[in-house]
Protein backbone atom coordinates (compact mmCIF):
# COMPACT_ATOMS: atom_id res chain seq x y z
CA UNK A 1 0.00 0.00 0.00
CA UNK A 2 1.58 3.73 -0.77
CA UNK A 3 0.84 5.02 2.41
CA UNK A 4 1.98 8.81 1.32
CA UNK A 5 -0.35 8.98 -1.33
CA UNK A 6 -3.02 7.34 0.32
CA UNK A 7 -2.41 10.21 3.39
CA UNK A 8 -2.55 12.70 0.45
CA UNK A 9 -6.44 11.42 -0.68
CA UNK A 10 -7.10 11.40 2.63
CA UNK A 11 -6.40 15.00 3.51
CA UNK A 12 -7.91 15.80 0.08
CA UNK A 13 -11.48 14.22 0.76
CA UNK A 14 -11.20 15.70 4.29
CA UNK A 15 -11.24 19.09 2.44
CA UNK A 16 -13.38 18.20 0.09
CA UNK A 17 -16.07 17.43 2.64
CA UNK A 18 -14.86 20.60 5.06
CA UNK A 19 -16.03 22.59 2.18
CA UNK A 20 -19.36 21.14 1.19
CA UNK A 21 -20.35 20.63 5.67
CA UNK A 22 -18.95 24.06 6.27
CA UNK A 23 -21.79 25.54 3.97
CA UNK A 24 -24.74 22.95 4.26
CA UNK A 25 -26.08 23.91 7.85
CA UNK A 26 -26.12 26.97 6.60
CA UNK A 27 -27.96 26.86 3.04
CA UNK A 28 -31.58 27.06 4.14
CA UNK A 29 -30.78 30.38 6.46
CA UNK A 30 -28.78 31.75 2.88
CA UNK A 31 -31.72 31.00 1.72
CA UNK A 32 -34.32 32.23 3.37
CA UNK A 33 -32.06 36.16 3.34
CA UNK A 34 -33.44 36.22 -0.36
CA UNK A 35 -36.60 35.56 -0.02
CA UNK A 36 -36.77 31.66 -0.76
CA UNK A 37 -40.10 29.80 0.43
CA UNK A 38 -39.77 26.55 2.09
CA UNK A 39 -40.74 24.85 -1.09
CA UNK A 40 -37.78 26.50 -2.56
CA UNK A 41 -35.45 25.81 -0.20
CA UNK A 42 -35.94 21.81 -0.44
CA UNK A 43 -35.41 22.41 -4.08
CA UNK A 44 -32.40 23.65 -3.26
CA UNK A 45 -31.27 21.11 -1.14
CA UNK A 46 -31.91 18.58 -3.48
CA UNK A 47 -30.69 20.67 -6.57
CA UNK A 48 -26.45 19.73 -5.25
CA UNK A 49 -27.88 15.81 -5.63
CA UNK A 50 -29.09 16.15 -8.44
CA UNK A 51 -26.88 17.94 -10.83
CA UNK A 52 -24.45 15.08 -8.79
CA UNK A 53 -26.68 12.15 -10.15
CA UNK A 54 -25.43 13.35 -14.26
CA UNK A 55 -21.91 14.75 -13.33
CA UNK A 56 -20.26 11.73 -11.28
CA UNK A 57 -20.31 8.96 -13.74
CA UNK A 58 -19.10 11.87 -16.50
CA UNK A 59 -16.13 12.43 -13.74
CA UNK A 60 -15.38 8.57 -13.13
CA UNK A 61 -15.19 7.80 -16.89
CA UNK A 62 -13.03 10.96 -18.04
CA UNK A 63 -10.92 9.78 -15.18
CA UNK A 64 -10.52 6.46 -16.72
CA UNK A 65 -9.89 7.44 -19.96
CA UNK A 66 -7.57 10.57 -19.37
CA UNK A 67 -6.32 9.71 -15.69
CA UNK A 68 -7.32 10.61 -12.37
CA UNK A 69 -5.13 13.48 -11.55
CA UNK A 70 -6.89 16.00 -14.15
CA UNK A 71 -10.40 14.95 -13.56
CA UNK A 72 -9.87 15.73 -9.66
CA UNK A 73 -8.25 19.49 -10.73
CA UNK A 74 -11.03 19.98 -13.32
CA UNK A 75 -13.39 18.74 -10.45
CA UNK A 76 -12.16 20.85 -7.60
CA UNK A 77 -12.21 24.08 -9.43
CA UNK A 78 -16.13 23.54 -10.44
CA UNK A 79 -16.13 23.73 -6.62
CA UNK A 80 -14.04 26.87 -5.89
CA UNK A 81 -16.43 28.12 -8.88
CA UNK A 82 -19.37 27.03 -7.35
CA UNK A 83 -18.69 28.47 -4.02
CA UNK A 84 -17.84 32.01 -5.15
CA UNK A 85 -21.34 32.12 -6.77
CA UNK A 86 -22.82 31.04 -3.42
CA UNK A 87 -20.78 33.85 -1.41
CA UNK A 88 -21.44 36.18 -3.98
CA UNK A 89 -25.69 35.54 -4.75
CA UNK A 90 -27.94 38.77 -4.54
CA UNK A 91 -30.63 36.71 -6.40
CA UNK A 92 -31.95 33.31 -5.51
CA UNK A 93 -31.74 31.99 -9.18
CA UNK A 94 -27.93 32.61 -9.08
CA UNK A 95 -28.10 30.92 -5.13
CA UNK A 96 -29.20 27.75 -7.91
CA UNK A 97 -26.76 28.52 -10.10
CA UNK A 98 -23.99 28.17 -7.57
CA UNK A 99 -25.49 24.49 -5.50
CA UNK A 100 -25.73 23.25 -9.61
CA UNK A 101 -22.32 23.92 -10.26
CA UNK A 102 -20.87 22.54 -7.45
CA UNK A 103 -23.26 19.35 -7.97
CA UNK A 104 -21.92 18.52 -11.48
CA UNK A 105 -18.18 18.94 -10.48
CA UNK A 106 -18.90 16.78 -6.79
CA UNK A 107 -18.24 13.54 -7.88
CA UNK A 108 -14.37 14.13 -7.48
CA UNK A 109 -15.37 11.32 -4.28
CA UNK A 110 -15.58 8.27 -6.65
CA UNK A 111 -12.00 9.80 -8.70
CA UNK A 112 -10.53 9.88 -5.37
CA UNK A 113 -11.94 6.22 -4.64
CA UNK A 114 -10.75 4.70 -8.06
CA UNK A 115 -7.44 6.61 -7.05
CA UNK A 116 -6.89 3.98 -4.30
CA UNK A 117 -8.21 1.38 -6.54
CA UNK A 118 -5.46 1.88 -8.68
CA UNK A 119 -2.74 2.39 -6.18
CA UNK A 120 -3.68 -1.00 -3.22
CA UNK A 121 -4.46 -4.49 -3.80
CA UNK A 122 -7.35 -6.33 -3.11
CA UNK A 123 -7.20 -6.98 0.09
CA UNK A 124 -6.08 -3.94 1.39
CA UNK A 125 -8.60 -1.94 -0.50
CA UNK A 126 -10.94 -2.46 2.10
CA UNK A 127 -9.41 -0.67 4.61
CA UNK A 128 -7.91 2.04 2.44
CA UNK A 129 -11.61 2.96 1.74
CA UNK A 130 -11.92 3.06 5.40
CA UNK A 131 -9.62 6.07 4.92
CA UNK A 132 -12.28 8.05 2.97
CA UNK A 133 -15.04 7.41 5.14
CA UNK A 134 -13.04 8.43 8.33
CA UNK A 135 -12.54 11.60 6.24
CA UNK A 136 -16.22 11.91 5.58
CA UNK A 137 -16.86 11.81 9.37
CA UNK A 138 -14.23 14.25 10.61
CA UNK A 139 -15.05 16.42 7.64
CA UNK A 140 -18.81 16.30 9.33
CA UNK A 141 -17.49 16.93 12.64
CA UNK A 142 -15.64 20.39 11.92
CA UNK A 143 -17.47 21.41 8.77
CA UNK A 144 -21.02 22.48 10.74
CA UNK A 145 -19.00 23.96 13.79
CA UNK A 146 -17.07 26.19 11.50
CA UNK A 147 -19.86 26.86 9.97
CA UNK A 148 -22.07 28.24 12.55
CA UNK A 149 -18.98 30.08 14.27
CA UNK A 150 -18.60 31.92 10.89
CA UNK A 151 -22.41 32.74 10.37
CA UNK A 152 -22.13 35.09 12.95
CA UNK A 153 -20.26 37.66 10.56
CA UNK A 154 -22.26 36.79 7.42
CA UNK A 155 -24.22 33.87 5.77
CA UNK A 156 -22.16 34.05 2.80
CA UNK A 157 -18.80 34.04 5.43
CA UNK A 158 -19.03 29.90 5.32
CA UNK A 159 -19.26 29.98 1.56
CA UNK A 160 -15.92 31.82 1.37
CA UNK A 161 -14.54 29.30 3.66
CA UNK A 162 -15.70 26.92 1.16
CA UNK A 163 -13.92 28.38 -1.17
CA UNK A 164 -10.81 28.59 0.49
CA UNK A 165 -10.76 25.00 1.74
CA UNK A 166 -11.50 23.89 -1.98
CA UNK A 167 -8.54 26.51 -3.06
CA UNK A 168 -5.98 24.59 -0.57
CA UNK A 169 -7.07 21.30 -1.99
CA UNK A 170 -6.41 22.46 -5.99
CA UNK A 171 -3.01 23.58 -4.92
CA UNK A 172 -2.03 19.94 -2.84
CA UNK A 173 -3.66 17.82 -5.51
CA UNK A 174 -1.79 20.33 -8.33
CA UNK A 175 2.03 19.83 -6.50
CA UNK A 176 1.92 16.83 -4.43
CA UNK A 177 -0.37 14.15 -5.75
CA UNK A 178 0.95 11.83 -8.39
CA UNK A 179 -1.02 10.37 -10.91
CA UNK A 180 -1.70 6.44 -10.70
CA UNK A 181 -2.69 5.96 -13.81
CA UNK A 182 0.40 4.62 -16.05
CA UNK A 183 1.04 6.12 -19.25
CA UNK A 184 0.39 2.33 -21.01
CA UNK A 185 -3.12 2.44 -19.05
CA UNK A 186 -3.90 6.05 -20.32
CA UNK A 187 -2.94 4.94 -23.95
CA UNK A 188 -4.93 2.04 -23.75
CA UNK A 189 -8.33 3.83 -21.96
CA UNK A 190 -7.79 6.44 -24.77
CA UNK A 191 -8.54 3.98 -27.36
CA UNK A 192 -11.83 2.76 -25.83
CA UNK A 193 -15.41 4.60 -26.70
CA UNK A 194 -15.81 7.78 -25.22
CA UNK A 195 -18.97 7.31 -22.53
CA UNK A 196 -20.75 10.35 -20.03
CA UNK A 197 -23.86 9.59 -18.04
CA UNK A 198 -26.03 6.97 -20.08
CA UNK A 199 -28.66 4.96 -19.18
CA UNK A 200 -27.29 2.15 -21.58
CA UNK A 201 -24.67 2.35 -19.31
CA UNK A 202 -26.34 1.71 -16.02
CA UNK A 203 -28.84 -0.64 -17.41
CA UNK A 204 -25.19 -2.76 -18.50
CA UNK A 205 -23.76 -2.06 -14.85
CA UNK A 206 -27.14 -3.70 -13.49
CA UNK A 207 -27.31 -6.50 -15.86
CA UNK A 208 -24.11 -7.93 -14.37
CA UNK A 209 -24.72 -10.65 -11.84
CA UNK A 210 -22.64 -9.27 -9.15
CA UNK A 211 -22.50 -5.28 -9.94
CA UNK A 212 -26.05 -5.21 -10.87
CA UNK A 213 -27.33 -6.74 -7.29
CA UNK A 214 -24.49 -4.34 -5.17
CA UNK A 215 -25.68 -1.53 -7.02
CA UNK A 216 -29.39 -2.71 -6.02
CA UNK A 217 -28.01 -2.89 -2.83
CA UNK A 218 -26.43 0.59 -2.66
CA UNK A 219 -29.84 2.37 -4.36
CA UNK A 220 -32.38 0.64 -0.96
CA UNK A 221 -29.54 1.66 1.49
CA UNK A 222 -28.98 4.88 0.16
CA UNK A 223 -32.96 5.74 0.95
CA UNK A 224 -32.87 4.20 4.24
CA UNK A 225 -29.79 5.56 5.22
CA UNK A 226 -30.53 8.91 3.78
CA UNK A 227 -34.00 8.85 6.24
CA UNK A 228 -31.54 8.99 8.90
CA UNK A 229 -28.67 11.34 7.54
CA UNK A 230 -31.60 13.86 6.81
CA UNK A 231 -34.32 13.15 9.30
CA UNK A 232 -32.02 13.23 12.51
CA UNK A 233 -32.73 16.88 13.04
CA UNK A 234 -36.28 17.47 12.55
CA UNK A 235 -36.42 14.04 14.54
CA UNK A 236 -34.34 14.97 17.65
CA UNK A 237 -36.70 18.14 17.23
CA UNK A 238 -40.08 16.44 17.29
CA UNK A 239 -39.72 13.50 19.26
CA UNK A 240 -37.23 14.02 22.20
CA UNK A 241 -37.00 18.24 22.11
CA UNK A 242 -33.56 18.42 21.61
CA UNK A 243 -32.19 22.12 21.88
CA UNK A 244 -29.83 23.17 18.61
CA UNK A 245 -26.82 22.96 21.28
CA UNK A 246 -27.22 19.15 22.11
CA UNK A 247 -28.53 18.16 18.77
CA UNK A 248 -25.09 19.48 17.55
CA UNK A 249 -23.29 17.72 20.01
CA UNK A 250 -25.18 14.79 19.29
CA UNK A 251 -23.90 14.54 15.61
CA UNK A 252 -20.12 15.79 16.80
CA UNK A 253 -20.46 11.96 18.40
CA UNK A 254 -22.07 10.12 15.63
CA UNK A 255 -19.24 11.75 13.45
CA UNK A 256 -17.11 10.95 15.89
CA UNK A 257 -17.90 7.33 15.88
CA UNK A 258 -17.85 7.40 12.17
CA UNK A 259 -14.10 7.90 12.29
CA UNK A 260 -13.24 5.54 14.84
CA UNK A 261 -14.80 2.49 13.25
CA UNK A 262 -13.83 3.68 9.57
CA UNK A 263 -9.98 3.96 10.95
CA UNK A 264 -9.82 1.45 12.89
CA UNK A 265 -12.33 -1.21 12.61
CA UNK A 266 -12.69 -1.84 8.88
CA UNK A 267 -9.34 -2.39 8.60
CA UNK A 268 -9.11 -5.48 10.82
CA UNK A 269 -12.72 -6.56 9.80
CA UNK A 270 -11.84 -6.63 6.58
CA UNK A 271 -9.00 -9.04 6.78
CA UNK A 272 -11.14 -11.36 8.80
CA UNK A 273 -14.50 -11.99 6.77
CA UNK A 274 -15.24 -11.64 2.92
CA UNK A 275 -17.15 -8.49 1.82
CA UNK A 276 -20.26 -10.55 1.30
CA UNK A 277 -20.47 -11.86 4.78
CA UNK A 278 -19.36 -8.33 6.52
CA UNK A 279 -21.78 -6.72 4.43
CA UNK A 280 -24.54 -9.08 5.29
CA UNK A 281 -24.08 -9.06 9.44
CA UNK A 282 -23.87 -4.58 9.23
CA UNK A 283 -26.65 -4.19 6.99
CA UNK A 284 -28.88 -6.72 9.65
CA UNK A 285 -27.41 -4.36 12.28
CA UNK A 286 -27.70 -1.01 10.21
CA UNK A 287 -31.62 -2.73 10.50
CA UNK A 288 -32.19 -2.92 13.72
CA UNK A 289 -30.20 0.15 15.05
CA UNK A 290 -32.54 2.37 12.31
CA UNK A 291 -35.80 0.59 14.27
CA UNK A 292 -34.19 1.47 17.52
CA UNK A 293 -33.63 4.51 17.00
CA UNK A 294 -37.44 5.22 15.99
CA UNK A 295 -38.58 4.65 19.37
CA UNK A 296 -35.82 6.55 21.70
CA UNK A 297 -37.47 9.11 23.69
CA UNK A 298 -34.47 9.75 25.45
CA UNK A 299 -30.61 11.01 25.43
CA UNK A 300 -29.19 8.69 27.17
CA UNK A 301 -30.90 5.69 25.23
CA UNK A 302 -29.41 7.59 21.98
CA UNK A 303 -26.19 7.56 23.37
CA UNK A 304 -25.90 3.67 23.55
CA UNK A 305 -27.92 2.88 20.41
CA UNK A 306 -25.63 5.06 18.04
CA UNK A 307 -22.38 2.85 18.08
CA UNK A 308 -24.00 -0.13 16.81
CA UNK A 309 -26.08 1.89 14.05
CA UNK A 310 -22.95 4.14 12.90
CA UNK A 311 -21.13 0.31 12.49
CA UNK A 312 -23.70 -0.91 10.96
CA UNK A 313 -23.85 2.20 8.41
CA UNK A 314 -20.19 2.58 7.94
CA UNK A 315 -19.64 -0.84 7.18
CA UNK A 316 -21.95 -1.58 4.51
CA UNK A 317 -21.18 1.41 2.65
CA UNK A 318 -17.59 1.04 2.61
CA UNK A 319 -18.12 -2.90 2.13
CA UNK A 320 -20.05 -2.09 -0.77
CA UNK A 321 -17.75 0.34 -2.62
CA UNK A 322 -15.19 -1.94 -2.12
CA UNK A 323 -16.89 -4.78 -3.39
CA UNK A 324 -17.93 -2.93 -6.39
CA UNK A 325 -14.63 -2.32 -7.21
CA UNK A 326 -13.31 -6.07 -7.34
CA UNK A 327 -16.23 -7.11 -9.44
CA UNK A 328 -15.16 -5.11 -12.31
CA UNK A 329 -12.04 -4.76 -14.48
CA UNK A 330 -9.26 -2.31 -13.46
CA UNK A 331 -10.44 -0.07 -16.49
CA UNK A 332 -13.83 0.59 -15.40
CA UNK A 333 -13.57 1.21 -12.00
CA UNK A 334 -13.86 5.03 -12.16
CA UNK A 335 -16.82 4.52 -14.40
CA UNK A 336 -18.60 2.14 -11.49
CA UNK A 337 -17.94 4.09 -8.87
CA UNK A 338 -19.22 7.01 -10.78
CA UNK A 339 -22.42 4.90 -11.38
CA UNK A 340 -22.42 4.17 -7.78
CA UNK A 341 -22.16 7.77 -6.72
CA UNK A 342 -24.91 8.65 -9.11
CA UNK A 343 -27.43 6.30 -7.59
CA UNK A 344 -26.03 7.55 -3.88
CA UNK A 345 -27.01 11.25 -5.07
CA UNK A 346 -30.31 10.31 -6.62
CA UNK A 347 -31.66 8.40 -2.89
CA UNK A 348 -30.80 11.80 -1.51
CA UNK A 349 -33.24 13.67 -3.31
CA UNK A 350 -36.40 11.73 -1.64
CA UNK A 351 -34.28 11.21 1.32
CA UNK A 352 -34.34 14.92 1.95
CA UNK A 353 -38.33 15.42 2.32
CA UNK A 354 -39.36 11.94 3.12
CA UNK A 355 -38.58 12.61 6.89
CA UNK A 356 -40.59 15.70 7.23
CA UNK A 357 -43.66 14.18 5.87
CA UNK A 358 -43.27 11.22 7.81
CA UNK A 359 -43.04 13.62 11.22
CA UNK A 360 -45.97 15.79 10.10
CA UNK A 361 -48.52 13.24 8.91
CA UNK A 362 -47.61 10.41 10.30
CA UNK A 363 -45.94 9.35 14.05
CA UNK A 364 -42.35 10.25 15.30
CA UNK A 365 -41.12 7.05 15.39
CA UNK A 366 -42.00 6.35 11.66
CA UNK A 367 -39.02 7.41 10.16
CA UNK A 368 -36.76 4.94 11.76
CA UNK A 369 -39.30 2.12 11.52
CA UNK A 370 -39.10 2.81 7.75
CA UNK A 371 -35.42 3.40 7.69
CA UNK A 372 -35.16 -0.14 9.21
CA UNK A 373 -38.05 -2.15 7.52
CA UNK A 374 -35.90 -0.99 3.82
CA UNK A 375 -32.72 -1.87 5.52
CA UNK A 376 -34.14 -5.12 6.58
CA UNK A 377 -35.60 -6.18 3.60
CA UNK A 378 -32.08 -5.40 1.37
CA UNK A 379 -30.01 -7.64 4.16
CA UNK A 380 -32.70 -10.51 3.15
CA UNK A 381 -31.82 -9.70 -0.71
CA UNK A 382 -28.30 -9.04 -0.23
CA UNK A 383 -28.55 -13.17 1.31
CA UNK A 384 -30.28 -13.90 -1.72
CA UNK A 385 -28.29 -12.56 -4.29
CA UNK A 386 -25.20 -12.68 -3.08
CA UNK A 387 -25.30 -16.56 -2.05
CA UNK A 388 -23.60 -15.84 1.13
CA UNK A 389 -23.37 -18.88 3.28
CA UNK A 390 -22.14 -19.27 6.89
CA UNK A 391 -18.74 -20.93 6.72
CA UNK A 392 -18.72 -20.65 2.66
CA UNK A 393 -18.15 -17.38 2.02
CA UNK A 394 -19.63 -15.69 -1.68
CA UNK A 395 -20.84 -17.95 -4.11
CA UNK A 396 -20.82 -14.73 -6.51
CA UNK A 397 -17.58 -13.66 -5.63
CA UNK A 398 -16.16 -17.36 -6.18
CA UNK A 399 -17.40 -17.63 -9.44
CA UNK A 400 -14.87 -14.20 -10.57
Amino acid sequence: MRTHRLAIIFFVVLVDMLSFSVVLPLLPYLAKSLDASLVQIGLLTAMYPLAQFFGAPVLGRLSDRYGRKPILLISISGTVLGFIVLATAQLLPVLFLGRLLDGLTGGNISVAQAYISDVTTAEDRGKALGLIGAAFGLGFILGPVTGALLSDYSYAAPAWAGAIFAISNLILVATMLPESLSAEDKARLAARPRKGFELSALFEALGHFRVGPLLGIRFATGISFGLFEAGFSLWALSAIGLTARTNGFMLAYVGVLSVIIQAFVIGRVTKRWSDDGLLLTSLIIAAAGLTAWGFVNNVPALIVIMPALSYGLAVSNTVSTSALTKAVHHDEVGGILGLSQSISSLTRIPAAFIPGFLLQYSYVWSPGVVAGVITAGTALYAAKVLCWKPGQGACAEEAL
